[in-house]
This record gives C-alpha cells, structure tokens and sequence, in this order.
C-alpha cells in the first residue's frame, strides 16, 4: 500500500497508524529520489555517535514533496523509544522566520509599516545614539545594540545549569530587563549586525498590538492551520498531550546523557516545537513562494524581502553571510544560494535550510546540542545538488583534524604527548604524574598532507607541524619529532 522498503519502514521506527497519518496529511510517499540515503544515514549516526547526540529527526522536501524522511536514534533513552520523523522536538530560533512572515502578513494587510519606529506599537522609547529603531532593524538585528543575553541566562536558568536566574515570565519582563540598554549600544540603527533576541520578543509584542491577538493565536491561525501543521505547538498543555514527544537532554563534559526540558518561556524568539514532517510542509510553503496546497500564507513579494541580504554578517559563517528578515542567507553555496535558519535552546537544537533554485530543502531535529544540524544539512544539500560532500570546508577540516588527533610519542617512546580535537581545532595535552599542561593551538595551515599550527605560550611562539604519509602522521613541535601510535 506504501511505496516504502523494508529498510527504510524499519529505520523509520512507525507504526502503521502513522504512516496512515502521513499519507492522509499529503506525504505518503516517501520513496528516495536522487539521494543516496546509505551516505547520509552513515554521515548522520557517526556524528551522533561521536558527539554523543540520542536522537535526530529529518526531512527531505523536493518540488514540494517529501522524498525522504526518518529518525535516528532515540527520543527516550530510558525507555528506549525510538525516534520517528514525526517526533516534537524545540525548533529554537527557527521561530523567527515565523515571526517575521507574521510582521510581513501585517504589513500586507497595512496594519503596520516596517519602518515605523517600535515606540508606535510598544510605548518602549527604542532609540539608539538619537534614531528610532524600527520593525525594519528588529527583523535585521540591525538595531546596533548588542545581545544582551536574556535568552542565554533564562534557558541556563530554568535548565538548572547557572547560578544566574531572570524571573522573565512573560515579553514584557523582557522589555523590563532591557531597561537601561543604552550603555551598551554600539552602532547607530542600521549599521551593524548584532544577533539580538531580545529584538524579537519585541516583534512579537508588536504583532498582537497590530493585529488584536496574542502572537501565538496569530501564528497558529495565519501560518500553522493553513499550512496543515497541526502538531506544531507554543503552549506546554498542548505538547504533553502529543504522544510523540523528544526528551530534552543535556550532554555533560563526560558525555553523560542527562534528561532535562524545554525552557518554555521563550516566545516569538524561539518558542515553537514542532516536527520534520509539519516543517517539511513549512519549507515547501517558501520554496513556492508563500503558497501551499493552493493557499497563499504570504506574498511571493514578502518572501522576496524575508530573503533579501539586508544586513552583512560582521564575522566569518559557515551557514550564512547575510541576514534577511528571520532568514540567514548564504550567497555562495557552490555557486547557488542557499537560505535558512538554525536554532536551539541547548536541549533542542535544529536547522532548516533550502535551495530555490533546485526546488529542494532539509529540516533537522535533535534532542541535544552536539554536532552542528546546519553541518548536515549542508551535507545533504550538497549531495542533492551533485556536489562531493566531503568537500564543505568545515567537514573537510574536521576529518583532518580527527586524523591528527591521537596519542603521539617520540624515539623508542621517550616523551608522550596527546592531540585532542577541540572546538574546531587541536590542543596538546602532556600529563605526568604530579603536572598536566594544556597546550592549545592555532591553525594556520589545514591540508589534506600537511598542516601547520602555531602554538602560542609566555616565552614565544611555536610551530606545530602536521604531515601525514599514508598511514603515519607524524608531528614536529619544537625541538621534537613526535609519531603518532597506532
């Protein structure tokens, strides 16, 4: 009855009442097309495997269908419940995009103008160095204030994870909070890109004074019923009640699996949990410019402006080098543009990302932090474009640097040094019986036979070379010549 093999209705982990679900809701068929499901599967259980991550949800939406979908893993590790396509994880600060298709259909409607200064809407006196911020630098973070990490401190707060606690119970506690700002500015509005969540709690304030509603009664009735996704929840009552729901975790610095929550609090910043099957509908809604199943939720002319790169990000990104309206943009991803959003509130973590230009797009869910989701999905991005993805810098960078690492020593073992791969780089460690020393080390050249660091101390600075001869690698630090052991 369903197009599906063995293998994939088993790796899957439904049942067949959800299958039944999924084909009624449009995605019955869930045949692979052009995608070699055995590399992503691979590339996705080996880096949850080595980032210790339980579980992962994805999706795979092409010309508005979906051609692949599964979980990995699991989203009850107590239980040992598997995880499932359909499984509710916290989506983060994907929200955002919702929140700022919410200001744009607003706008449409006339009931407000993205330029109009914020103060018109929230009796806040935003300004900044004498100009009003508008809805237009909040959509940009463009206001010139910097994070002021209202969200950081609540989640680690309400996570049990840091001593500091803000009592924020609602947005405007967070308008409160902000109190006082001024000291912290750094750029007129419109200059400069500082992620500010804060801004975005705003903007949700901003959409229930212009349309009548709270801001989750308006996204509820003006994006997530229209689009069908009827398993996309704000409101903890409605998401205890679901019985596919992922168990937050935190990853301690053991690698301990440790069972937690979602952080409910958060709002039009990031408040949204949902599932891979009901963001696919999401992510084909954008790809078709604002319709889906013959209903308009926005303008072809708003996700225009929602993908415009109106503001540069002020630093080196992997995903993205521009930000729209509560859209990342990336101007070259092997010569295509590539857009989307990340998210995570330490206990979720997610990434939605497409290509209009070939009609595809990926949504990943997790039930931890770990492994960058927007590196997966750039990793299958590329393999659907035809592109080796093995080739995206960072993933290239951090297979070399995975082959680095290791236990390291000297002629007939005399001196036993460790490389331990790191945030994105490599640290030497030297441990004895009284003493450990840390050495971290700066890239300077990544290769696929030859790298060269720097290591950086108080008496100088060193370089650290790498050179890899088949299976030997061999390390020159200072004044040694260093092995790596088998």
């Amino acid at each position: 009855m369903y197009p599906l093999s063995l293998n994939l209705y088993v790796s899957m982990g439904y049942d067949f009442l959800l299958l039944m679900i999924i084909s009624f809701l449009g995605f019955g068929n869930l045949m692979v097309c052009c995608l070699d499901s055995g590399l992503v599967d691979g590339f996705i259980i080996e880096k949850m495997s080595e980032y210790k991550m339980p579980g992962v949800s994805i999706a795979i939406v092409r010309g508005g269908e979906v051609i692949y979908a599964r979980g990995y893993g699991y989203r009850d590790i107590d239980r040992m419940v598997p995880a499932s396509p359909g499984t509710i994880y916290g989506i983060g600060s994907i929200t955002k995009s919702f929140t700022a298709i919410a200001v744009m259909t607003l706008y449409e409607r006339g009931l407000l103008d993205l330029w109009d200064p914020v103060s018109k809407y929230t009796g806040f006196d935003l300004s900044v160095l004498g100009e009003p911020v508008t809805i237009h630098h909040l959509l940009t973070h463009s206001s010139g204030i910097p994070a002021l990490a209202y969200a950081e401190a609540f989640i680690r707060g309400s996570l049990g994870l840091d001593s500091k606690w803000l009592p924020l119970s609602s947005p405007e506690d967070v308008i409160a909070f902000m109190s006082g700002f001024n000291e912290w500015i750094e750029d007129r509005p419109g200059s400069k890109f500082f992620y500010l969540n804060e801004g975005y709690v705003i903007l949700g304030k901003i959409i229930e004074r212009a349309s009548g509603v709270s801001y989750e009664k308006y996204v509820k009735k003006n994006i997530l019923e229209p689009l069908g996704m009827h398993r996309s929840y704000f409101r903890r009552e409605d998401v205890e009640r679901d019985s596919d729901v992922a168990v937050g975790y935190i990853v301690d610095r053991e690698g301990k699996l440790i069972p937690s929550k979602f952080p409910y609090g958060v709002t039009a910043d990031g408040g949204l949990l949902s599932n891979p099957i009901d963001m696919a509908r999401y992510v084909s809604m954008l790809l078709n410019w604002g319709l889906y199943g013959g209903v308009e939720v926005i303008s072809r002319k708003s996700i225009e402006a929602m993908e415009t790169p109106h503001i540069k990000l002020p630093y080196e990104s992997v995903t993205a080098d521009y930000y729209g309206y509560g859209l990342m943009i990336k101007a070259d991803f092997y010569g295509r543009k590539l857009v989307g959003h990340g998210g995570s509130v330490l206990t979720y973590t997610a990434y939605m990302g497409y290509i209009r230009g070939d009609n595809i797009g990926v949504i990943l869910m997790a039930n931890s932090s770990g492994y960058p989701l927007s590196l997966i999905g750039q990793y299958i991005l590329a393999h659907l474009i035809g592109v080796n993805p093995e080739s995206i810098a960072p993933i290239r960078i951090e297979k070399i640097l995975s082959k680095l690492s290791g236990n390291y020593e000297t002629f007939k073992g005399t001196l036993r040094l460790t490389v331990k791969k790191k945030q994105g780089t490599l640290i030497i460690e030297y441990k004895d019986r009284y003493v450990e020393e840390i050495t971290p080390l700066t890239p300077q050249v990544i290769g696929d036979d030859y790298s060269l660091f720097q290591a950086y101390t108080l008496t100088g600075r060193i370089p650290v070379e790498f050179r890899i001869k088949g299976d030997r690698v061999e390390m020159i630090y200072e004044r040694y010549k260093l092995v790596k052991t088998r």
